[in-house]
């Protein structure tokens, strides 16, 4: 859904949640075809057994890029991506786990750099179905000012 914003139309504390997606086997075999990433942590269930996870992880990328591709419900052509800052993978992510992303405007500033756009920092966490954070991080966006 397109949705036109601009820096003074959001606000601290505004909050959104995604839709879901169960991570699958396939994933696991594009994203590393993708990447070249075929680590044994996430492709040899046999090395993972022994683990302390006892099944292979998914890639933190893999995480990062369908986290935050579930948020591209909702897009603004009137912003766009400036960065991530503090990401971190505090929990796994196996095969079968459905995760959503969960969003929260934490703060609005001018862009030092371009009066014309103000800055937008969001909390980002990926949370899977047992409620635990599996990806944090803060996403910082800038977005076009009404007037200047």
């Amino acid at each position: 859904m397109e949705r036109p914003r601009h820096f003074e139309d959001y606000q601290v504390g505004e909050h959104r949640k995604t839709s879901g997606r169960t991570i699958t086997e396939t994933d696991f075999v594009v994203h590393a075809g993708h990447t070249g990433d075929f680590f044994p942590h996430h492709m040899d269930a046999e090395f993972m057994k022994a683990s302390e996870f006892g099944q292979r992880i998914a890639h933190g990328t893999m995480t990062f890029a369908i986290g935050i591709g579930l948020t591209a419900s909702e897009i603004n052509p009137l912003a766009f991506t400036y960065g991530f800052e503090r990401l971190r993978f505090p929990k796994p992510v196996f095969i079968g786990d459905t995760i959503h992303t969960e969003l929260t405007i934490t703060a609005l500033d001018p862009d030092p750099k371009r009066p014309q756009q103000g800055r937008i920092t969001e909390q980002v966490r990926v949370i899977n179905q047992r409620g635990e954070t599996v990806l944090a991080c803060d996403h910082v966006y800038l977005a076009q000012r009404r007037s200047v």
